[in-house]
């Protein structure tokens, strides 16, 4: 791509921005390198890449870049075999880490959310252990030698630590002497050329003696080295060339330990600069607020919403352009200030960028394509050369993109045919326009020519567009109009400006009868343009609504059928717990009845049988009921009476009213008397009559054999509760049944049934006698009892 036509439609300026996201100097280097590539798979293959990379840090945020740098140099001298420095080992090693860090990163990532293309560059990175043990076991974060690098470098370092403890003792009582203390200039110790000296007054260097090795700026002292240290100093300075040829020899080891790993770590930092490039990509798609576009080769394009990425994003104005399917050519007319170089540039740098792998700042669906080149001639960008007119660099520039365009290409042509004769100038560019649209390129052209309006309406394949114009406030909005031919706009711009209007109503004489028609045209189109766009803005606006009225529709249904759910999950649990609490109670009265029976043997009546079942009502779960006949029930005190037959409601029984007392009632059921209130009474037949004449017959019982009743009662394998329960109600039964004598069949076994059932009928009112039974009737292992 030519680099004049990059910097033309400032794609430089965005691969700045680019570089500045890079975490490392090789994703910077990867960066400031880019170009847009005109093979489509392999644009999609790095926008595959930028899009990884994007959901990747979305996720996770960046990858552990930390400790990475360019170690190319010192590799390629370790390979010819130079000895590296502690600083350049520990760069290595902290980029082999560092290298190893991304690799183990992107993996886990990949588990979880795949990231194929990333993750296939990160298994190629290779990992050396090895060499970071030994370069971090030796060298520490400041880039020193350790001492346990070697154990001769800590035995020399050990002496020499020593060695100055030695003579620092020894020079420290030299200075504490009185006769010392009045030849130094001040009592410190200090070093010249690594060698320990006091300072001296010049006057006392005959009384002093050693070796001087150093005098103030002004002579008045002298940095002397004591004789009695002399030998010491020496000895230190042995000690500490000896350490240097021991840290040598550590650096030429771990230089060899590296040149074996040369190549792999070589590829390792072009792998590292490929990641943290795509992850820059990937955080300048994030600051420009931009989205992943469809890339094509058949020479369309379709931005929604596309932006300028250089334009603040509170003054950009947003443009929606679709080229290469209806139509091939664009020409934007309009006033000048109006936009129209802005979206000229705006459609060619985002065409470069997704060539380039980059997001672009426009709506999701946008679809750009991958041409073979692109081309402009814009003139605020171009640089001329003086000696040639606005005109002449205008042409020289058409003419070689002319003729180096293929039907692959884009060409952006700003103010085309200008700087000349108008008649020749709209001549010349509809020629222009005419070749470039028979080569099948794809081209946006602007003008202020009202002929290549004509042109573009009657020409297949071509179409009109204009940047919007307030006449309210007499500005232009920026907004590309596709289909709508601009006006010039020119006498409302003069008159704002303050032309005298005059001047502006001679102007508008000299305008021809067809001209003034044509813009009369052309404002009726823009004002129904207007009225359309206000149309759909505001059904626009309608459907957002609707889909907003909708979608709390849809969650205040779904939060109804969760509320809904979770009540009749409470109401199920109540239910549960009701029943299990009935449940208890009944057990409990069960329990209670089989103790009373055991306490009174037989003397347990109906009465107390139907007074457990009435509690065994009440401890069933209350459910909510319609009441029927609460007329009826609510006039039931005033009606009933002594002798009335009547139904009681909690136990289900018919009965009959003996007397009242007043909220109560005393009622005959079977055999037995009740108190039961009013309320729970419903009256089935009156009968005051028979309450005068038979006071006592409700009470009395008519004693009628039931012919299909049993004379027998067989317990065997009854418990002696159970048995005694099932004597009680056999008894009363045949009592009833108007039975003189029965049989209670208990077997013989142990003889416990046996004395328990006779211990309890010795006690029961409606037994007269009992005894065992005959031979023909069971023996002992019956009873036979003889009733009242």
């Amino acid at each position: 791509m030519d680099t004049k036509i990059l910097t033309t439609l400032e794609y430089p300026k965005i691969i700045h921005r680019l570089s500045q996201h890079a975490a490392t100097s090789l994703g910077k280097t990867a960066a400031e390198s880019l170009q847009p590539v005109s093979d489509l798979e392999a644009v999609k293959k790095i926008l595959q890449a930028t899009d990884e990379a994007y959901t990747a840090d979305r996720l996770k945020g960046s990858a552990p870049f930390g400790g990475i740098v360019d170690i190319s140099a010192p590799l390629h001298r370790a390979r010819i075999g130079g000895t590296l420095n502690p600083a350049e080992l520990l760069d290595i090693a902290s980029t082999a880490r560092g290298g190893r860090r991304v690799k183990k990163h992107i993996g886990l990532l990949h588990e979880d959310h795949p990231i194929p293309l990333l993750q296939l560059i990160a298994d190629q990175i290779s990992e050396h252990k090895q060499l970071e043990d030994a370069i971090f076991e030796c060298i520490d974060d400041q880039a020193e030698v350790m001492d346990s690098a070697s154990a001769a470098l800590a035995s020399i370092r050990r002496e020499l630590r020593n060695g100055e403890s030695r003579i620092r003792e020894k020079m420290d009582q030299m200075i504490r002497s009185s006769s010392v203390q009045k030849m130094l200039q001040e009592s410190i110790i200090t070093l010249r050329n690594d060698r320990y000296v006091i300072p001296v007054k010049q006057e006392y260097r005959s009384h002093f003696g050693g070796i001087v090795h150093d005098q103030s700026g002004s002579g008045a002292t002298l940095f002397i080295e004591p004789a009695a240290i002399v030998a010491m100093n020496n000895k230190l300075r042995e000690l500490k060339a000896g350490e240097l040829r021991e840290i040598e020899k550590i650096l030429q080891k771990l230089t060899a330990l590296t040149s074996d790993y040369v190549e792999d770590l070589l590829v390792n930092l072009d792998l590292l600069g490929q990641i943290d490039f795509a992850y820059a990509k990937a955080r300048l798609a994030h600051g420009m607020k931009a989205t992943l576009p469809r890339m094509n080769d058949r020479g369309f394009l379709k931005l929604k919403r596309g932006r300028h990425p250089l334009i603040a994003a509170d003054q950009v104005v947003p443009i929606d352009v679709e080229l290469g399917n209806q139509y091939t050519a664009i020409i934007v007319t309009g006033p000048n200030t109006g936009g129209k170089t802005v979206s000229l540039k705006t459609i060619g740098l985002l065409s470069l960028m997704a060539m380039s792998g980059l997001f672009v700042p426009a709506e999701d669906g946008s679809q750009l394509c991958v041409f073979d080149a692109i081309y402009a001639d814009i003139g605020d960008e171009q640089s001329i050369e003086q000696s040639l007119s606005t005109f002449s660099s205008h042409l020289k520039n058409i003419i070689r993109i002319l003729s180096s365009m293929t039907s692959k290409s884009l060409v952006l042509l700003d103010e085309l045919g200008a700087g000349t004769d108008p008649a020749e100038g709209s001549a010349l560019a509809i020629a222009i326009l005419e070749h470039v649209h028979a080569m099948d390129s794809r081209i946006v052209a602007t003008t202020h020519y009202s002929e290549l309006k004509a042109y573009a309406y009657n020409r297949k394949g071509v179409i009109n567009a204009s940047m919007e114009f307030d006449v309210a406030t007499l500005s232009p909005t920026y907004r590309l109009l596709v289909g709508v031919p601009g006006r010039s706009n020119a006498f409302a711009i003069a008159e704002r400006l303050g032309l005298a209007r005059s001047i502006i109503e001679h102007a508008r004489g000299e305008v021809s009868e067809e001209d003034q028609r044509v813009e009369n045209m052309i404002a009726s189109l823009e004002e129904n343009r207007l009225g359309a766009e206000t149309e759909r803005q505001t059904a626009e606006s309608l459907r957002r609504e609707m889909e907003t009225l909708r979608a709390r529709h849809e969650s205040e249904r779904e939060r109804f059928e969760e509320q809904k759910e979770k009540l009749l999950l409470k109401a199920q649990e109540e239910a549960r717990e009701a029943v299990a609490k009935a449940k208890r109670e009944a057990e409990q009265i069960i329990a209670d009845l089989r103790k009373l029976a055991m306490e009174e043997g037989a003397s347990v009546k109906e009465h107390k049988l139907i007074e457990a079942r009435r509690k065994l009502d009440e401890a069933a779960p209350e459910l909510q009921k319609s009441k029927r006949g609460g007329t009826k029930t609510a006039a039931k005190p005033a009606k009933i009476e002594a002798g009335d037959e009547v139904t009681v409601y909690s136990l289900n029984q018919k009965g009959t009213i003996v007397e009242i007392h007043g909220s109560d009632a005393t009622v005959q059921l079977g055999i037995m008397k009740m108190k039961v209130a009013l309320d729970d009474l419903e009256l089935l037949k009156s009968s005051s009559a028979a309450k005068t004449q038979q006071p006592k017959q409700a009470a009395s019982l008519k004693r009628t054999r039931d012919e299909n009743f049993k004379m027998e009662l067989d317990l065997r394998g009854e418990n002696l509760e159970e048995a005694i329960l099932e004597v009680d109600r056999f008894l009363d039964e045949a009592f009833l049944s108007g039975l003189g004598q029965v049989a209670i069949i208990h077997g013989k076994g142990t003889g416990v049934l046996r004395t328990g059932i006779q211990q309890y009928l010795r006690k029961h009112s409606h037994v007269k006698s009992f005894r065992l039974g005959n031979y023909g009737e069971g023996g002992i292992g019956v009873t036979v009892a003889e009733l009242k």
